[in-house]
């Protein structure tokens, strides 16, 4: 009996035939790298973006010799959702979404309810004070454009 199994004097364990190496490998693999390598990708990934997606948008602030343009790129939203908000030299754009969705299947007697609110915000300094009565926004096909009137300041005279 011993005759049927190969001698090989250095090797004390028994040898497994080519289908169980290859399950016991993947089991190996599944339990020992895989598992590993994906929880800490999922940790990287939160480093690199730990608010989910969608969460922000967009704004570039473009300064020309006479006024600050501000722009904003807010596909999908509707111009109720957006909020601007002047305080001193900073210029909040607020976006809120509120959305109330009910399912009702009166075969099943299911009812179902579910409130979804999601906020974003930006809020941009800016070198002087804002007099928003000058202050002009416009929105149209999701892009939001702020115009703020630089202000000049006085100018002193330095006496001798």
């Amino acid at each position: 009996m011993s005759s049927m199994l190969p001698s090989d004097k250095n090797n004390h364990k028994p040898q497994l035939p080519e289908s169980f190496k290859d399950l016991f490998k993947s089991m190996n693999d599944f339990f020992t790298d895989k598992p590993m390598r994906g929880f800490l990708q999922s940790i990287d990934d939160f480093f690199k973006s730990p608010f989910p997606v969608g969460t922000g948008f967009q704004v570039d602030t473009v300064e020309t010799g006479s006024e600050y343009i501000i722009s904003a790129e807010l596909p999908g939203v509707q111009k109720e959702q957006i909020q601007l908000n002047i305080s001193g030299n900073y210029l909040t754009i607020s976006v809120e979404n509120k959305e109330l969705e009910t399912e009702e299947n009166d075969l099943t007697h299911v009812y179902r309810r579910k409130y979804v609110r999601q906020q974003a915000s930006r809020t941009i300094a800016l070198p002087h004070a804002i007099n928003e009565n000058f202050v002009k926004a416009s929105y149209r096909n999701g892009l939001l454009q702020i115009r703020i009137p630089q202000e000049k300041g006085k100018i002193i005279d330095i006496e001798e």
